[in-house]
């Protein structure tokens, strides 16, 4: 059963009520803003003195429109060209909508594989890739079992939710902002 998630500054405020090695997933329709809202808690997060980790997918627009993707790492504010929308009649992209830059993934799973114990931890997102084709952010997976994190918020589409909770299994919240699916 799903919920609202939080506003990120409310979900800073009753931080020390979690319990450590919380699990979220924020899902929701393109276009919802769960980007924005891990961007929001990020900054409400290190505004609180809490060490963030982890990498964002924010969009990059062009007259108004998400043309690309971006990477950006939150333990150093390094950020790169992650994709670009797919035309569909290149192979490798069915399914996606997305041309992925391999150095760009790679570098967001050294990013990932250098998260050490962290107070929140946020990836954006876990996807076709990572459920499907078994590439993409990968080094995610371990991080979550590993637990060493006091809440980490993972995105997925709601069409991929349950391919998660398998891969997954155990006690997350699942946080829906809506939004067209």
């Amino acid at each position: 059963m799903s919920t609202s998630p939080p506003a990120p500054e409310e979900l800073v405020a009753r931080w020390g009520s979690l319990p450590a090695g919380s699990l979220a997933l924020l899902t929701g329709g393109r276009g919802a803003g769960k980007t924005r809202w891990c961007e929001a808690l990020a900054r409400a997060a290190r505004g609180a003195g809490l060490a963030v980790r982890g990498v964002l997918s924010p969009a990059v627009l062009a007259d108004g429109e998400k043309r690309a993707l971006d990477l950006l790492d939150l333990a150093t504010g390094e950020r790169r060209f992650l994709a670009e929308r797919a035309r569909p009649d290149l192979p490798g992209t069915e399914g996606l909508g997305w041309r992925f830059d391999l150095e760009a993934l790679a570098a967001g799973n050294a990013a990932l594989e250098r998260v050490g114990a962290c107070d929140l931890l946020i990836v954006d997102e876990l996807g076709p890739l990572e459920l499907g084709r078994g590439s993409g952010f990968t080094a995610a997976f371990g991080l979550l079992d590993a637990r060493r994190y006091g809440l980490a918020i993972v995105v997925v589409r709601p069409a991929l939710v349950a391919a998660l909770q398998v891969r997954r299994p155990g006690s997350a919240s699942l946080w829906d902002l809506g939004g067209a699916r």
